[in-house]
């Protein structure tokens, strides 16, 4: 059977996105075992036929700026028609906890000049953003209000972007939220931050149905 056209979708972000994955060519192991794994995998089944190109290049430990200095390599080089992007954990963390990495935060302007730039490049590309989250227990107990304000400010941030972009956002909050209802917070997010394999089948099902059913469903 003849291949068709094959669209290419690009994961970027930081470990919640890298997922543990391979830095080969490995493919049992290249995409990692978190939602980019999901989410490829059943896209992977159901359009078979257009044999659709999967990348994951989160890289653990990643903030917003650290995503802008390997856009380059780890994103244009690629040619995705779609990008996907998670990111603002790392920027919050390394502020609230005073490090050296995180004396000034940057996120806003780092995340705005990479899809500034995107858009420039590769003005066609569809683009996702997904909403940061975190949930209360692990690392975010002892500083949770200070996680809390911090965490909301990038929602909020993230949420702007989109709408200026024309990019499809991810709502992620709400959804943890909700799923402490059925099980504990730390059933979801091991240490607050860090999804389990529920968790992560939650940002899979959240992003399938978000972007599945907007304008750059993936066909």
């Amino acid at each position: 059977m003849s291949k068709t056209h094959s669209s290419v979708i690009l994961f970027q972000g930081d470990s919640i996105t890298d997922g543990g994955r391979s830095r080969n060519d490995d493919p049992n192991h290249v995409l990692g075992h978190g939602y980019a794994y999901l989410i490829s995998s059943k896209l992977g089944v159901e359009l078979a036929a257009k044999q659709p190109t999967f990348y994951n290049r989160g890289i653990s430990g990643d903030r917003a700026s650290d995503l802008y200095a390997r856009w380059n390599e780890d994103t244009y080089s690629l040619k995705p028609d779609l990008i996907s992007i998670l990111i603002g954990v790392n920027d919050a963390w390394r502020t609230i906890n005073g490090e050296p990495s995180g004396v000034t935060d940057r996120l806003g302007r780092a995340y705005r000049h990479l899809l500034e730039e995107t858009r420039e490049v590769m003005p066609k590309a569809g683009l996702v953003l997904m909403e940061p989250f975190i949930l209360k227990t692990g690392a975010t107990v002892e500083r949770w209000d200070a996680w809390q304000e911090r965490i909301g400010q990038y929602q909020h941030l993230v949420g702007e972007l989109a709408t200026e972009f024309g990019a499809v956002l991810v709502p992620l909050q709400d959804v943890f939220n909700q799923a402490t209802e059925k099980a504990e917070a730390s059933y979801w997010l091991w240490d607050g931050v860090h999804p389990t394999a529920a968790g992560h089948e939650l940002i899979a099902r959240q992003w399938l149905s978000v972007v599945q059913g907007s304008s750059l469903k993936i066909q």
